[in-house]
């Protein structure tokens, strides 16, 4: 059975990009024009306004043939807070209820007041390659009331998940799926291209408004 691909992102979102991009160039290409010839007003307006309509169309199509990240649209945090049933401890302990929960990007696990933080972590990774799952491990102050969970989990996620799927915030730790950091890795691949491509643009813009 061949690999399902992910959706392509669509004109629409394609000729919103392109424009978006073209606001940018407009601009700059008015600034230009505005500092090398002042008095041509009508020029500066056309650049502002025609950029973005002709990056659009020229770029719209190109950016749209890109494909989104795939993922399930399906909830998973029904599907975790069954899977950790078993780790219940009770009221005023670790519980499902209380310390699982969606925010609407990701499921948020606390594992705080768990006696097996680490176990629920390795029951919980196989999701991570479909859904993004956050790990609240606290700041591991001397002064907080579990200080080594945050660097036992650390530990533990860093031997099993890629570095390019981790990412640490001051309370939390967060795995992503596969697929969100591969959109990632185009997207970035795109940004530099264009980074290297736009100053050489204006550079040949300057040139002709001399």
């Amino acid at each position: 059975m061949a690999e399902e691909l992910p959706p392509r992102i669509g004109l629409s979102t394609g000729l919103q990009a392109g424009a978006f991009l073209g606001i940018f160039l407009g601009f700059s290409l008015a600034v230009i024009s505005a500092l090398t010839d002042p008095d041509e007003i009508l020029r500066i307006v056309q650049l502002l306004c025609l950029t973005p309509v002709a990056c659009a169309i020229l770029l719209g199509p190109f950016l749209g043939w890109r494909r989104a990240p795939l993922h399930s649209k399906d909830d998973p945090l029904d599907e975790i807070r069954i899977l950790l049933e078993p780790f219940n401890e009770g009221k005023g302990r670790w519980r499902v209820l209380s310390h699982v929960r969606g925010d609407g990007r990701a499921v948020r696990i606390d594992l705080h007041n768990s006696s097996r933080p680490l176990a629920i972590i390795q029951a919980t990774l196989p999701m991570t390659e479909l859904h993004p799952v956050r790990y609240i491990v606290g700041r591991g102050e001397a002064r907080s009331r579990n200080p080594e969970l945050r660097e036992n989990v650390l530990n533990f996620i860093e031997h099993r998940i890629p570095l390019n799927r981790r990412r640490r915030t001051a309370s939390s730790v967060e795995v992503l799926p596969p697929s969100i950091i591969e959109h990632m890795a185009a997207t970035h691949t795109m940004h530099r291209r264009l980074f290297f491509l736009l100053p050489i643009i204006l550079f040949f813009a300057w040139l002709e408004m001399r």
